[in-house]
């Protein structure tokens, strides 16, 4: 979809659609409007059609002019961020459904901030028209094709364009991020995955890609990494994606997404109903790409590298049995207690590798735990880290693009929970399982700024909704934002 700032006179503005928020006492444009449709918007408010709520979307057509269609959308005095995304969500849903091919939206109402505005207009829009293409599934196509982002204030459109070119970036790296979660896993293999981020690199020179192999990782000794793929007939991968946007000597920012293209449990199996679901067990390692996708398009004066180890997780005569004893990239060995909690073992050995290139900070990026689901819904991310700053920084990122994380403690007194008496650690512990699985990863992160977000809530949707949503994509973008301006 094309995007543009726009500050000329709006009722000349040649457009199918004009997509209006305002509250029951009307915005300055929305008075406007309403006198040259000789009142129609007050009617509709008199008539209680039209209430004003935050999010509420009423359609009014016309029988003449250039505007075929407006659609009012709510907004009140309580407006916080996430009301105004939710607003701009629920407008997109409704413009999508007509047969518009222009739209224009106004600026009016729901934030002065018009950067920050437009990034959220562009992004909800662009993540509105995906539609999940392949296995024979054929998307209807949206018609909408061009949006204008409307300014009364010339001294908008500057901040307007710049909104708008980061949303788009950030929706279609959400996109990207949607479509690999989604694609079945006898397709989105780690063999697909590796290709996937090739394909990426290509005539990108900023963006380089290696792929480790097996014997480069038996050779690496990732013991704990090789026996989550040991049942499985498909080899790992472990993908490393370069990007380049700033000078050599500012240190990266590492975020390492888990990728189990299916996780069946292994040995530990899992119950058969909502298995299918478990393909989604890749969307910490999706979200790097959807990342990665991003940053090539906004090419953010930053150094990141995206680590995603891509396993399958299968039961087989030749796969690692509770009980069993690995040893790590690090030298610790680790006792197998259940192999369903897998995405531990192969993030410890990435995290490990994570170290050599001297990093500024590790973010880890996984649907790690059904735990963190029990304490905090699917409603926001789980958040823990060795480093109070970074932790902050990102909670940050997540308030400012309406995609939250709560921070969750990383004492002592858990970590004694995965002692073992036959390895430095077992691979789980007993109570509040998010944050044991988080004790386990930071015995690996000693040496660098760390931070673990537990996507297991927030990656995707089941029921009749069900697909991966892009998450932590947003989050992950405005910190690397904010630390890209400090370069």
């Amino acid at each position: 979809m094309e995007f543009n700032a726009s500050t000329a006179n709006l009722l000349k503005i040649k457009a199918d659609s004009l997509i209006l928020p305002t509250g029951l006492e009307l915005t300055t444009t929305a008075k406007e409007i309403d006198d040259a449709l000789d009142g129609a918007i007050t009617s509709l408010i008199e008539s209680k059609d039209f209430t004003g709520k935050t999010g509420q979307c009423s359609l009014l057509h016309r029988t003449e002019g250039h505007f075929k269609r407006i659609v009012l959308v709510g907004i009140d005095s309580a407006n916080t961020t996430q009301k105004v995304i939710s607003a701009v969500e629920s407008a997109a849903t409704v413009i999508l459904k007509t047969p518009s091919k222009k739209a224009v939206w106004v600026a009016d109402g729901l934030s002065n901030d018009h950067q920050w505005l437009a990034s959220i207009v562009a992004r909800s829009f662009s993540t509105a028209t995906y539609a999940y293409a392949g296995t024979g599934i054929k998307p209807t196509p949206k018609t909408l094709k061009a949006l204008t982002f409307w300014s009364a204030a010339k001294k908008d459109s500057s901040a307007a364009k710049t909104g708008l070119a980061y949303g788009t970036a950030l929706g279609n790296g959400m996109n990207v991020a949607r479509q690999l979660g989604n694609l079945p896993a006898n397709i989105c293999t780690p063999n697909y995955l590796a290709s996937q981020a090739k394909k990426l690199a290509k005539d990108q020179p900023n963006l380089t890609t290696t792929v480790l192999k097996e014997a480069d990782m038996k050779e690496l000794k990732m013991g704990s990494l090789l026996s989550v793929s040991a049942g499985s007939v498909e080899p790992a991968n472990l993908i490393v994606m370069n990007y380049k946007g700033a000078a050599s000597n500012v240190k990266p920012i590492v975020l390492v997404g888990k990728a189990v293209t299916f996780d069946t449990g292994g040995i530990s199996l899992k119950p058969g109903r909502g298995m299918d679901e478990m393909k989604f067990d890749m969307c910490g390692g999706a979200s790097v790409f959807g990342v990665i996708n991003a940053l090539l398009a906004t090419n953010l004066s930053v150094n990141v590298i995206g680590i995603v180890p891509a396993v399958e997780n299968m039961p087989a005569g030749n796969a690692t049995k509770p009980g069993d004893v690995v040893t790590s990239m690090s030298g610790q060995t680790i006792e197998v207690l259940n192999t369903d909690a897998e995405g531990r073992l192969i993030l410890c050995d990435a995290l490990t590798y994570a170290g050599r290139f001297k990093p500024d900070t590790v973010i880890d990026i996984a649907t790690l735990t059904g735990a963190v689901i029990g304490a905090l819904g699917k409603v926001t991310s789980g958040l823990l880290s060795n480093d109070d700053d970074l932790a902050e920084q990102l909670l940050d990122g997540g308030t400012r693009s309406g995609d939250r994380a709560w921070r969750l403690p990383l004492w002592e007194e858990y970590d004694k929970q995965i002692k073992s008496n036959f390895a430095d650690m077992a691979n789980i512990g007993g109570e509040a399982g998010t944050i044991t699985a988080a004790c386990f990863l930071s015995r690996f992160t000693k040496s660098y700024k760390w931070a673990h977000l537990d996507i297991a809530g927030t990656a995707w949707l089941s029921g009749a909704q069900k697909g991966a949503t892009g998450r932590p994509v947003p989050m992950l973008m405005e910190y690397i934002r904010s630390k890209a301006s400090e370069n």
